[in-house]
């Protein structure tokens, strides 16, 4: 069976221009793999642990950090959690990563969860020729797939403010650094730029991901 972990990172829960998007995408998705598994992390909602001091000395591997049997039972507890959620990533199949942005990146409970899945060894390894990553050769299929909604009231993506689009640039540069090579993105851009046209562009972003999640 297939996995999509269907990711979204805003403290509401519906009736903002990236959810609608994305639910959109999933209710087709859905309809046009009825016997695929869709998995939702509202993060907002997640237990993601921070990386403490102890997490991030055993990430040097004894002898220069400590085993888990050292660790406090505090991060113990953490460590555990981060390995769930590694485990969860690293066996889905396809990955839909929903996302406002403010002040020109995604909230932070996005990147709290890319530090949570970005491991040495589990989802990158170093080589010789610098490092590699393991994050998308895992699952049922031969390289996971993400499709990345993004919601933005400026345009982002191209024109005056290109070269202050930190978010979708920085998902997609970590998960190539995870060995994922194949992403798309549905951007929902520059509703508060044009209020008038708000609407249109939803429009626009909600055909778009019914078209891209019938072959996703």
């Amino acid at each position: 069976m297939t996995t999509v972990l269907y990711i979204t990172a805003h403290p509401f829960t519906s009736d903002t221009y990236s959810l609608s998007v994305g639910e959109q995408f999933i209710e087709t998705y859905k309809e046009t793999h009825p016997n695929d598994e869709v998995i939702h992390l509202d993060l907002y909602r997640m237990d993601i642990p921070q990386i403490d001091a102890d997490l991030l000395r055993r990430w040097g591997q004894p002898p220069a950090g400590p085993s888990f049997e050292e660790l406090s039972e505090e991060s113990k507890a953490k460590a555990i959690r981060m390995n769930e959620i590694v485990e969860q990533f690293m066996t889905a199949d396809k990955v839909v990563i929903v996302n406002p942005v403010w002040n020109y990146a995604f909230p932070p409970v996005l990147k709290t969860y890319f530090d949570a899945i970005t491991v040495p060894g589990r989802t990158f390894t170093r080589a010789n020729n610098g490092r590699r990553g393991l994050g998308g050769l895992t699952g049922t299929q031969q390289g996971k797939k993400v499709v990345h909604i993004q919601a933005s009231g400026t345009v982002l993506s191209h024109g005056e403010f290109q070269d202050v689009e930190f978010s979708h640039s920085y998902i997609k540069a970590t998960l190539k650094f995870l060995g994922i090579d194949d992403v798309q993105v549905i951007y929902v851009e520059g509703t508060s730029e044009k209020p008038d046209q708000a609407e249109a562009i939803k429009e626009q972003a909600l055909q778009q991901a019914i078209q891209m999640a019938g072959t996703f």
